[in-house]
């Protein structure tokens, strides 16, 4: 486990992390927790006192990685653009689980399930994480419709949120 304070940035202009909230993890310390590792991976942990598991740190070049901050964390540990987190993270190497109902579903739609399973573990973990960062079995259940949509039309996770941006701007 490494621990240390890091202060919360925020992108301005970045291509899709535009207005990203997010801590840097330096290059020594990435290393530390998956040494030899340039791609991103899952950690676990504590910011503050709010604890976190399965959240990936991204590569960002030179060794150094990224924790984006979602909601959750933002509101969990009270803390915006400036603010200081005392941060604990170790890796995280249990798998991610699917939402109940998901596995069911895509049975129901052989191609999308084809087209999840060619998909690297990582991908595939971004759709199961977006499907479970949400509370209520309502939201989990559009979340899983869209999902299956998604694969159906054999999109990316980063394809089916641009997808869906676009269809609100409609």
């Amino acid at each position: 486990m490494i621990q240390f304070a890091a202060s919360i940035k925020q992108f301005g202009q970045q291509g899709e992390k535009t207005g990203w909230t997010y801590i840097e993890i330096p290059p020594d310390l990435a290393e530390s927790l998956s040494p030899g590792n340039k791609k991103s991976f899952r950690v676990k942990g504590k910011l503050d006192h709010f604890s976190i598991k399965g959240v990936a740190l991204l590569p960002m070049g030179g060794g150094t990685f990224i924790l984006p901050l979602n909601a959750a964390m933002r509101k969990g540990t009270r803390k915006k653009k400036g603010g200081m987190l005392r941060v604990q993270l170790a890796l995280d190497k249990e798998p991610l689980q699917a939402p109940s109902g998901f596995m069911e579903c895509l049975e129901d739609e052989p191609e999308a399930k084809v087209f999840f399973e060619t998909m690297k573990l990582s991908h595939r973990n971004y759709f199961i994480k977006w499907m479970s960062d949400v509370k209520s079995e309502a939201a989990v259940a559009k979340r899983i419709a869209q999902v299956i949509n998604a694969l159906s039309h054999k999109q990316d996770f980063v394809q089916m949120i641009r997808s869906q941006k676009a269809e609100r701007g409609k």
